[in-house]
């Protein structure tokens, strides 16, 4: 199993402006830090324990890597670290619950790209502000945006499955998680830059949306990597195209939407930890660097990269920089394509 993992660049909005920043460091005790700057990190302790909110059900994605992450900090922390799970409204229910809680470093959130895009399908009346509301702790992992069909189908490239929707407008059906989550969105943009019109089958998460591709239900579907991985290795999904910025390493034949002839795109799902605004500073470089390191130990970068991620482990500032790109662009798409979730 090939695993990457890469730092998080202020520049990550247009790939034409990312600069490479180097990796992390396997083993990752020192990361590269010095000494009087760790120690600056750890003057910080919780007086009790950590709750780390995760705003979807138990055993998804969100979940799997927080539980990953709170079973290192308890230790390192030497607190508890709590996996809170506040499902409900697509996240919005535990997102604001952080949002409201005391920012005194003892309460987290741990959420997808839907934090980026649920205010962005609710324009008139946003749930909450991702900007003014939350501090950037640390992005985690992310795991790329995959274009999936049934292995029978005559569609071998994103090339075919365009052709075709150029031939058929509105004709081709495309399933996803959901409506307006970043999936959907990232689908969105892409048929927009291809200038071809395809039919959004939502579903309640991205197993359904898988299997609709399976059973012959829709054309295509559109999910995050960690949903179709078995069926990919399995031979019974055939992968058209990624939304990554490289090529996935169990998946090497498998081009970018990039490389496939739309230069810039990207389409990824995020996993991030987040903090109240107004947390104080040292609580947020105390948690970033805890589970920097945490995601830089092999075991556990082993772990992600068999359920699909990427780890990236980004500073509090890169992780600012990626909410300041995305917030926006993801407004512009929803707009442009006249999503609304109410």
């Amino acid at each position: 199993m090939q695993t990457r993992m890469r730092n998080e660049d202020p520049g990550l909005a247009d790939p034409g402006r990312r600069r490479a920043v180097g990796l992390i460091a396997a083993g990752g005790a020192a990361l590269g830090v010095p000494l009087a700057a760790r120690a600056a990190e750890t003057e910080w302790a919780p007086r009790s324990a950590v709750r780390i909110v995760v705003p979807f059900a138990p055993g998804g994605t969100s979940d799997i890597v927080a539980r990953l992450v709170a079973q290192h900090l308890s230790q390192s922390l030497g607190k508890p670290v709590v996996v809170d799970n506040r499902s409900g409204a697509n996240g919005n229910i535990g997102i604001a619950a952080v949002a409201n809680a005391a920012p005194d470093g003892h309460t987290l959130l741990f959420v997808s790209s839907a934090f980026l895009t649920n205010p962005a399908v609710a324009p008139d009346k946003p749930p909450y502000d991702p900007v003014r509301q939350f501090t950037p702790v640390c992005l985690a992992v992310t795991s790329p945006d995959v274009i999936v069909v049934n292995a029978s189908s005559s569609l071998r490239t994103l090339a075919d499955l365009i052709e075709a929707a150029r031939r058929q407008p509105g004709a081709l059906n495309y399933s996803s998680p959901g409506n307006g989550n970043s999936v959907h969105l990232g689908g969105e943009l892409l048929w927009r830059r291809a200038g071809v019109t395809l039919t959004h089958v939502p579903y309640r998460g991205a197993a359904p949306a898988v299997q609709a591709a399976l059973s012959g239900e829709v054309q295509c579907a559109l999910t995050a990597l960690p949903a179709a991985r078995g069926h990919l290795a399995a031979g019974t999904l055939r992968a058209l195209a990624v939304g990554g910025e490289a090529r996935w390493p169990d998946l090497p034949a498998v081009p970018t939407v990039a490389e496939s002839g739309y230069p810039g795109y990207r389409s990824e799902t995020m996993q991030a930890l987040f903090a109240p605004a107004g947390t104080p500073a040292a609580a947020v470089r105390r948690f970033g660097s805890e589970v920097r390191r945490i995601l830089a130990l092999p075991a556990v970068r082993k772990q992600a990269a068999d359920q699909g991620f990427e780890v990236v482990a980004s500073t509090p500032e890169a992780l600012a920089a990626r909410v300041a790109d995305e917030a926006p662009r993801w407004a512009e798409v929803a707009a442009a394509a006249h999503i609304r979730v109410d």
